[in-house]
């Protein structure tokens, strides 16, 4: 009877340590590395079906089980998780509860956008909240604190390729694209600025100009100088990034109705520079504002080939303005033939 007893309590030591191994331990196999996210407010069961519907596992009930288990069923660490083929439930578990195995998102802002644009794209790649993103960019004080006194941080945010994780704090990814900001304008641009009488904060609404009026390094500062030439001459600047701004929206070709759109963005009837940046400039288009090319053009027309022409009178500006807009037809005629 005795030896009956030992053998069954032999059988069922054996059958929980195959119950205890393929609960916690049990390796889960799949093809590649698998990747699951986790957001804020997500519970124990949304994070079990993340990780069934990336097939890192096959039997949610085992995992399930060890969770309550282990008392793990709270507390689960935001961010974009990796998992490597033959992890336990065991080590899932401790992963998703301690941030193990966290990965970084790469995100690239491109020179020239506009903050809206920034904080949508954040949204998408990140999962954060546009409208808070933009509550803080548009907060005085919180501008303040990273240095800038314009009033917002329109045109501060760095364009670059950052690398944060999942739902990373909207204060902390602007902070982190300020300071960016701060470490590439440095001491002596700042220097500069003054020597030309200008605030960073119009060297910076320049240079949001310069970047949406061309891609070719070679002409920003040409551009620039071309800008600076008509300040000095108490000429309107007349800028159509500027009136696209004023418009809203996505940038389109202008009619020369919008030429007449009341806003103080809107430098065909407005001197000078506009009140702010109307993007995010990068440190190309900064550098230009800070250091224009020495000439004396007055105008520039697009050629229609990616370059500007340049001219001194406004008598020139207008023949080379007729030639381009000339060939941009006969371009535009051969592509909707084809």
């Amino acid at each position: 009877m005795k030896r009956k007893y030992r053998i069954a309590i032999f059988i069922a030591i054996i059958l929980l340590s195959l119950f205890v191994y393929e609960l916690f331990f049990s390796p889960n196999y799949f093809e590649g590395d698998r990747f699951i996210i986790v957001s804020r407010g997500e519970t124990f069961e949304d994070v079990i079906d993340s990780l069934v519907s990336a097939g890192v596992i096959s039997n949610r009930f085992y995992i399930e089980a060890a969770g309550r288990i282990l008392g793990w069923t709270t507390l689960m660490q935001v961010g974009k998780y990796r998992f490597k083929s033959g992890i336990s439930n065991y080590q899932i578990l401790d992963n998703l509860r301690h941030g193990k195995t966290i990965e970084t998102i790469m995100v690239t802002i491109p020179e020239g956008y506009r903050t809206t644009t920034i904080a949508k794209i954040f949204a998408q790649k990140l999962g954060i909240d546009s409208s808070r993103f933009m509550k803080f960019v548009n907060d005085s004080i919180f501008a303040r604190k990273l240095g800038v006194e314009a009033g917002n941080l329109n045109g501060y945010l760095m364009p670059k390729s950052y690398e944060f994780y999942w739902q990373t704090d909207e204060e902390n990814i602007i902070t982190t694209m300020v300071n960016e900001f701060w470490k590439d304008v440095d001491s002596s641009m700042l220097t500069q600025a003054k020597m030309r009488g200008k605030s960073i904060h119009e060297i910076v609404t320049l240079a949001s100009i310069i970047e949406l009026e061309t891609a070719i390094d070679s002409e920003r500062t040409i551009i620039s100088g071309v800008y600076y030439n008509r300040l000095k001459r108490k000429m309107r600047l007349q800028a159509d990034p500027t009136v696209q701004y004023a418009l809203g929206g996505e940038p389109r070709r202008l009619k020369f109705s919008d030429l007449k759109i009341e806003s103080p963005y809107n430098t065909y009837i407005n001197y000078g520079l506009p009140p702010g940046p109307i993007n995010n400039p990068g440190l190309a288009s900064i550098k230009a504002a800070l250091f224009p090319a020495k000439h004396r053009y007055l105008y520039f027309v697009a050629t229609g080939e990616g370059g500007h022409r340049f001219s001194l009178t406004f008598d020139e500006h207008g023949k080379a303005k007729k030639k381009y807009i000339q060939i941009r037809e006969q371009q535009k005629k051969l592509m909707d033939q084809q």
